[in-house]
């Protein structure tokens, strides 16, 4: 079976398109401080609009657990689509009560409307399938279509991902059609040599796209805070790094799989360690194998690879044709800490080939950074769900669009 595609839903003029987007974008103080999912959204929504279909536009934001909260509230939100399309973009108080419905009848062909928090209600996230399903069916009652664009939530059985599709007419938007062409290519043949970069916190939180990849690439490069768990499996004190002590024996599996199989798994060779967890903290360089014998002794924390182990990722990245890159290197919201994630975003960008920023915290860092989005092959919305797609799993909300 293939994906379903919008031309699949035929002629869309004057019909009400409900399209499932995921707006679940980082706030503070009410301010947008990363639009790039926004952004993302406005192809498929545009393709809508130009068809002359009533766009009914629903999302989530944050957790807030199934009752309304007004920090989690899409106005925002829907202020910034607003400015983003070229058609006015109006909003609704509700996500199924009264003011939805009066919006929704009101809605003229090629106008775009958008929905409050889907997870103001508690059947969005329900464990129970029923419950799901009968939230489902309130939006159902607002679409003739739906096209479901938010790849950011494929990976969760939730009612507007999974229940919704299966009650109208259904296909996947342009923005997931384009996430799974890319991840096609880094499963499907990739370009070698293809080198995966892995950071971010936790070993646990990588180990089956680990598993699965280790027989496929030619080099794993591993980074941040999980980069500690590593070390400690080959026999390295790490201070008051973060640690995943249960995890150890299976990262020494991992290490003699890829001697076997003749993968390069590539650890640091330097650190960048630090007193306390703080911008201002006093802060060094050392070997990886040393971070007890800095000036902060069995209390020093590593928050960052260091120079040394920067260039050569760099270096090994500029040398792939593919590259998969999930995780900071250290952490980057700390201006002393920066520079290993840093490193690793300026090579992607000297990439002759496939360079993909696999969504999360990889993306916020290369905004926060300063890179511009056109400067990689492609920028993941769905850290979470292009993870389980590289570890081979099954996704909800790809299976009910057609998708194996």
């Amino acid at each position: 079976m293939t994906l379903r595609t919008i031309d699949s839903l035929g002629p869309l003029a004057g019909t009400r398109v409900v399209v499932r987007c995921d707006l679940n974008v980082p706030l503070k103080d009410g301010v947008i401080t990363d639009d790039g999912r926004v952004r993302a959204s406005v192809p498929t929504i545009t393709a809508l609009v130009d068809q002359g279909a009533k766009v009914i536009v629903i999302s989530h934001l944050g957790r807030p657990e199934g009752a309304p909260d007004p920090k989690y509230s899409l106005a925002r939100v829907a202020a910034r689509l607003d400015e983003l399309l070229e058609v006015p973009v109006a909003f609704a108080a509700d996500t199924v009560g009264e003011d939805a419905a009066a919006k929704v009848a009101a809605l003229g062909d090629g106008e775009v409307l958008v929905l409050e928090n889907l997870r103001f209600n508690p059947g969005e996230t329900s464990k129970n399938e029923a419950e799901r399903t009968a939230f489902a069916g309130q939006i159902a009652e607002f679409a003739d279509a739906v096209v479901s664009d938010g790849f950011g939530v494929v990976h969760r059985k939730q009612a507007s991902v999974y229940e919704l599709e299966q009650l109208r007419p259904s296909a996947a938007g342009l923005l997931i059609a384009n996430e799974l062409d890319v991840l096609d290519r880094l499963t499907e043949n990739p370009e070698r040599p293809y080198v995966v970069v892995l950071g971010g916190s936790k070993v646990s939180d990588k180990l089956g796209v680990i598993e699965h990849l280790l027989p496929r690439v030619d080099a794993l490069l591993i980074g941040g805070g999980m980069l500690f768990t590593f070390l400690a499996a080959q026999g390295h004190k790490v201070g008051s790094s973060l640690l995943e002590a249960d995890q150890i024996d299976t990262v020494k599996g991992y290490l003699a799989d890829a001697a076997e199989g003749g993968v390069d798994i590539v650890l640091p060779t330097d650190v960048v360690v630090a007193e306390s967890f703080s911008a201002d903290a006093a802060h060094e360089v050392t070997a990886a194998d040393g971070i007890e014998e800095t000036a902060f002794g069995a209390s020093g924390l590593g928050l960052d690879i260091g120079p040394d182990t920067a260039a050569a990722f760099a270096e090994r990245i500029r040398g792939a044709k593919t590259v998969f890159w999930n995780g900071p290197m250290g952490v980057f919201e700390l201006a002393p800490f920066a520079a290993g994630t840093r490193a690793v975003a300026s090579a992607l960008t000297e990439v002759d080939g496939l360079s993909v920023v696999g969504g999360g915290d990889s993306a916020a860092a290369v905004r926060q950074l300063g890179f511009d989005d056109d400067a990689f092959g492609h920028i993941s919305t769905g850290g979470g769900a292009s993870l389980e797609f590289l570890e081979g799993k099954k996704l909800p909300g790809l299976e009910v669009l057609g998708w194996q």
